[in-house]
Order: structure tokens, then sequence, then C-alpha cells
């Protein structure tokens, strides 16, 4: 077997990723979330997984937001490879397992359609995970909520600055750049 290797909450490995392992946890913490939207080609399937501990809870909601139909084939396996939950062409779905140790898989598989793309948002909620969940939250004590909100606001503000500059130079060249073509072919044209 490989090497066991402990990943924080949240962590989403995708399909291509060898599974990992979560050791097991005691105690109970609040419930944690996270959400994802993302766009699934037609034709195409797409597996994500996530580590749990020993009788936690994980709970999945998914949505198709956008695509022709807006449905899609949604599975669910155990560690073992067991079939929890397997539906198909549905448009959303809520289901909670109490967990083993290991990596539950979801997939979410739009190969019936061989046109339309699919816009997907599901989230994830994991209840009971122990000390490592609590480790996760421990450094929000340190950060008073107007102090996260300065930091994302700050970090916002410079991307956007960062983008309008990059389009002023973008602009800035192209239109150079088409002056320096229309004056050539001027040229070209008038010398024949």
């Amino acid at each position: 077997m490989g090497v066991r290797i402990w990943l924080p909450f949240p962590v989403l490995l995708l399909a291509a990723l060898p599974p990992v392992l979560l050791p097991g946890a005691v105690g109970f913490t609040p419930s944690l979330d996270s959400d994802f939207t993302f766009t699934l080609p037609a034709g195409q399937k797409e597996c994500f997984y996530q580590p749990m501990p020993l009788k936690a809870s994980l709970e999945i909601e998914y949505q198709v937001l956008d695509g022709a139909g807006l449905d899609i084939d949604f599975h669910l396996a155990s560690p073992e490879g067991k079939t929890l939950v397997f539906e198909q062409r549905k448009s959303d779905g809520v289901h909670t397992v109490e967990t083993e140790i290991g990596d539950y898989m979801f997939c979410f598989d739009n190969t019936f359609s061989t046109i339309s793309e699919k816009v997907i948002f599901f989230e994830l909620i994991l209840d009971n995970m122990g000390e490592q969940a609590q480790e996760q939250e421990d450094w929000k004590k340190y950060i008073t909520g107007t102090d996260m909100l300065d930091m994302k606001l700050e970090d916002i503000l410079d991307s956007i600055i960062k983008i309008a500059l990059d389009m002023q130079l973008r602009m800035h060249l192209g239109i150079h750049q088409h002056q320096v073509q229309t004056k050539q072919k001027w040229s070209h044209t008038n010398s024949a």
C-alpha cells in the first residue's frame, strides 16, 4: 500500500488522484460545509473523493443549474466501492450517510448527453468530524469579523487593479500593433 497522508478539511481530490486515508477521529464538533460549482462537458463524467473518519456524517446536496434538461446522473460509493446512491437524470438531490473510515466517491455523469454541458452546484456538509475539524476552525478565534472582511476586500481590490492595468496594457499594445499593421499595409500598397 502507499504512504498515508493526512490532509486537513476540506479536501476534495479529483478522480485522477489516488485515494487518501484520514485517520479516525473522536469527539464532536460543529458541522463543516463547502460548496462548489463546476461545468461538466457533454459526454463526460467527473468524480470526487472525500476522506471521512468513523461515525461522522456526510451530506451531499447537488443541483443542476444550467444545461439542456437540467438533469445529471449521480453516484455515491463507500470506501469499499459499494454503491450507496445511484440516481439517473435527476435535477437535484440530497443524501446523508453515516461514515466508515475511508474515501467516499461521488460522481456526476453527463455521458448520456452528446451536446449539452451542465453547470452543477454541490455542497458537502460534514458533521462529527472530530479533532481535525476543530483544528481547522481554531485560527478563526484570532481574527475578528471586520479584520477578515478587510483582508477579503483588499484582496479583491488588488485583483481588480491588476486586471484593469493588464487590460489597459493589452488595449494599448493591441492599438499600437493595429496601427503598425495598417501602416505596413498602406506602405506596401503605395509602393506597388
